[in-house]
C-alpha cells in the first residue's frame, strides 16, 4: 500500500466574527498577565492532554514567565468535544484559560465530531512538541513483538482487543486501522474499545481487560519504563532517542506505518488581543528557553514549535489532508467542509 503518513499537526487562529471592541478595550489596556491561569485538559488525568497541560504548567513556571501557579482542570467528554463546545459556546472571552489539543483534536474536527463547530471557531495559540503513535501490551502478554500481534490479527482479528482514547475514526483508532490495512486485515473486523483518554486505555491493558493499547509514545513510556507495558512498535520514520532508543519502529519491522502527534494549546475566539499577545509572546519565549527544552525531553516529546499566524496557515492545510485521509477510510465525505 502507499505510505500513509503525514506531518505532525497543529492548529491555528481565525477571528470568527467581529467582536465588540469597546467591551474589551479596558481589559486590553490592563492585561499584564493572567490573574487565574488555567490549562484545561479535555480528558481524565493520566493521558496526553494531561501531559500537555502539565508541560505548560512547568514550562511557564520554570522559565519565570508565569508567577502565579497554573491550575490544571480536567474536562472529559467526547475526546475534546465537551471542552471545545464549552469554550466556543459559553466561555469565549476567557483571557486566562488555555486548552490542550493534539493531532487527534484536529482529526475529530475534520470529521465534524465537535458538533457545529469547526477548526475556525477558536484561536490556536501554540504547538510545543510532538510525539508518535505507538502500540503496547501488558508486560506479561504472550505477544512478544509486532510480528506476533500481526499473526494473531490475521488468524482471528476479533480476538485481539484494542483500547484507545476516542471513538472509531479518532487518531488512536486510525493508527491501528492503518496497521490493519497494511497487513491485509479489514479495520472493521477488529475489536476496538473506546475510552475517554489514553490514561484509561493504558490502565485497561495493565489490568488485562484488553489486549493492546494504542496511544502516543509519550503517554505509554512511564508505564513501559516501570516494566508494566511492552511497546511493540512506535509509528515513527526512524528510532527515537534517549529512553526510547530500544523501541523498534513499525517501519523497521516491515510495516510502513507512521503517525506523528502534535501537542499544543488553543484559546477562546473572543479573548482580547492583548491577552492573546501576552500568551503568544510567553510561549515564544518559553519555546526558546533551554530550560523548556529539558522539560520537553523529560516528557519524551520531540521539538516542534509554532505559534500565531504561522500556525494558522499550517492548520488549514493539514485539516484538509486529514479530511481526505478520513474519506479514504469511509469516515467522512471528502467534499465536506
Amino acid at each position: 500500500m502507499n505510505k500513509l503518513s503525514y506531518l505532525a499537526l497543529g492548529l491555528s487562529v481565525l477571528t470568527l466574527t467581529a467582536c465588540n471592541k469597546s467591551d474589551t478595550a479596558a481589559s486590553d489596556a490592563s492585561y499584564d498577565a493572567p490573574s487565574r491561569p488555567e490549562c484545561i485538559a479535555p480528558a481524565k488525568p493520566g493521558g496526553g492532554f494531561d501531559l500537555t497541560c502539565k508541560l505548560a504548567q512547568a514550562g511557564l513556571r520554570d522559565t519565570g514567565l508565569l508567577e502565579d501557579p497554573m491550575r490544571v482542570t480536567y474536562m472529559p467528554g467526547g475526546v475534546g468535544a465537551v471542552a471545545y463546545n464549552k469554550i466556543v459556546a459559553n466561555d469565549r472571552a476567557n483571557n486566562d484559560a488555555i486548552i490542550a489539543f493534539s493531532t487527534g483534536s484536529i482529526l475529530n474536527l475534520s470529521q465534524g465530531k465537535f458538533g457545529k463547530f469547526t477548526e475556525k471557531d477558536v484561536k490556536w495559540l501554540a504547538a510545543v512538541g510532538t510525539d508518535y503513535g505507538a502500540i503496547a501490551v501488558n508486560a506479561d502478554s504472550p505477544i512478544k513483538d509486532l510480528a506476533g500481534l500481526v499473526a494473531e490479527l490475521k488468524s482471528n482479528p476479533k480476538a485481539i482487543s484494542f483500547a484507545a482514547g476516542g471513538s472509531v475514526g479518532g487518531q488512536d483508532w486510525m493508527q491501528t486501522a492503518i496497521l490493519a490495512k497494511a497487513v491485509g486485515v479489514n479495520p472493521s473486523d477488529m475489536t476496538y474499545v473506546a475510552m475517554e483518554g489514553g490514561g484509561e486505555a493504558i490502565t485497561a491493558v495493565m489490568g488485562n481487560h484488553v489486549t493492546v493499547v494504542s496511544a502516543g509514545i509519550a503517554e505509554i513510556m512511564p508505564q513501559a519504563t516501570a516494566g508494566k507495558l511492552r511497546v511493540l512498535a512506535v509509528f515513527a520514520d526512524e528510532r527515537l532517542g534517549g529512553t526510547m532508543a530500544d523501541i523498534p519502529t513499525a517501519v523497521e519491522q516491515g510495516y510502513d506505518v507512521t503517525w506523528p502527534v502534535m501537542r499544543g494549546y488553543y484559546m477562546g475566539p473572543d479573548v482580547s488581543p492583548t491577552a492573546y499577545d501576552w500568551w503568544k509572546a510567553s510561549f515564544d519565549n518559553m519555546l526558546a528557553d533551554p530550560k523548556f527544552a529539558e522539560l520537553r525531553e523529560q516528557q519524551e516529546l520531540l521539538p516542534f514549535s509554532m505559534t500565531g499566524d504561522e500556525l494558522e496557515a499550517y492548520v488549514y492545510k493539514r485539516t484538509g489532508e486529514l479530511r481526505e485521509l478520513s474519506a479514504e477510510y469511509g469516515l467522512v465525505d471528502a467534499a465536506a467542509k
